[in-house]
């Protein structure tokens, strides 16, 4: 991945969906929020999406497919939680996303591969977020 694609990674705001009208944000290298810390508990934590593989724009429907085949392998892991989310880029570049508690690093590692991505960002009770790239 090269720097510049790196950076914007680190940049994005991550948003995560608490209640209806709640969000909190993610940030890559800092602890994660009290509401979202609260929230997660001693479990680890991802930030995963299947939007625009590579980094590349995609059509929408070709997106929500993939999104939703992310969203039910993630819903057959036992004990896992997922909330929606969105990372939103400096550029102005967003992506629907999914904030997952309770899923293991392989796991996560599997299915981000599966559909393209090159980085997510993840962590654990306590820790801060952390970009893990996948090339």
């Amino acid at each position: 991945m090269d720097e510049a694609l790196l950076e914007a990674f680190r940049a994005t705001a991550y948003h995560v969906c608490l209640d209806t009208v709640t969000w909190a944000t993610i940030r890559v290298d800092l602890p994660l929020p009290a509401q979202i810390a609260e929230m997660v508990g001693p479990h680890p934590w991802a930030f995963i999406t299947a939007w625009n593989p590579q980094a590349r724009r995609r059509p929408p429907a070709e997106n929500l497919a993939a999104q939703r085949e992310l969203l039910a392998a993630l819903q057959k892991q036992s004990g896992v939680a997922v909330h929606p989310a969105i990372g939103v880029g400096t550029s102005g570049w967003s992506e629907p996303s999914l904030f997952v508690v309770g899923a293991g690093i392989h796991s996560l590692d599997l299915l981000a591969r599966t559909h393209g991505q090159l980085a997510y960002v993840h962590g654990e009770a306590g820790g801060a977020a952390l970009l893990r790239v996948l090339e």
